[in-house]
């Protein structure tokens, strides 16, 4: 099975941009490993940094905008029994399901760094019939900087860019502590709208 996966993952980032969206969009491989092997295509002057993140972030949305259509088509029961094939198990989605059922649609741009419900939190999304519009625009704004973080994590490593869990490790802690502190101020906010538009209803 490793044997598979390395192949398609060869074939794939050996197309370009199209090859490192494409990559992405599979959801089979991290994309922390795909992010990184792009940066390392930077290094090699195969493909522009810019042209890397643009990828990453299209190849990345796509792939959770069909976890989100899934979930909005599906519905629990169908990712129950189908999502172990896209690598998402039950006790993912069950934690993503009461994070969106805590926090609401904000958190849809805090989780995406958060290990657990990065991937899964886009499928109770779905199932809430979120607007698909305000789940594109929260997803596509938390990809921009992880696909950045990657890139350039990959670049700097180069020929060594299997090491990138070590390297990212600094820098991804950072990043989920203010995650969560978005998502605390985020749910701060919206207790404190409810709140006013509760007394505004009073009067």
């Amino acid at each position: 099975m490793h044997e598979v996966l390395q192949s398609m993952f060869s074939f794939l980032t050996s197309l370009g941009y199209v090859g490192i969206a494409l990559a992405l969009m599979v959801e089979v491989i991290p994309s922390e490993i795909v992010l990184a092997y792009a940066g390392y295509l930077v290094a090699r002057g195969d493909v522009s940094f810019a042209g890397a993140v643009a990828a990453g972030t299209v190849g990345g949305a796509v792939a959770q905008l069909f976890l989100y259509w899934m979930g909005y088509y599906g519905g629990r029961p169908f990712l129950d029994q189908y999502g172990k094939y896209i690598l998402i198990q039950k006790k993912h989605l069950d934690v993503a399901e009461r994070w969106f059922a805590k926090f609401g649609p904000g958190v849809i741009f805090s989780a995406r760094f958060i290990p657990v419900v990065r991937h899964a939190i886009s499928i109770p999304a779905g199932i809430a019939r979120m607007k698909w519009l305000p789940f594109t625009i929260y997803t596509v704004l938390a990809i921009i900087p992880w696909s950045i973080l990657f890139i350039w994590l990959g670049e700097q490593l180069g020929h060594r860019w299997r090491q990138i869990d070590e390297m990212a490790t600094p820098y991804v802690r950072p990043a989920i502590a203010a995650a969560v502190a978005v998502a605390a101020i985020y749910i701060i906010w919206q207790r404190r709208r409810r709140a006013a538009d509760e007394n505004e209803r009073m009067k």
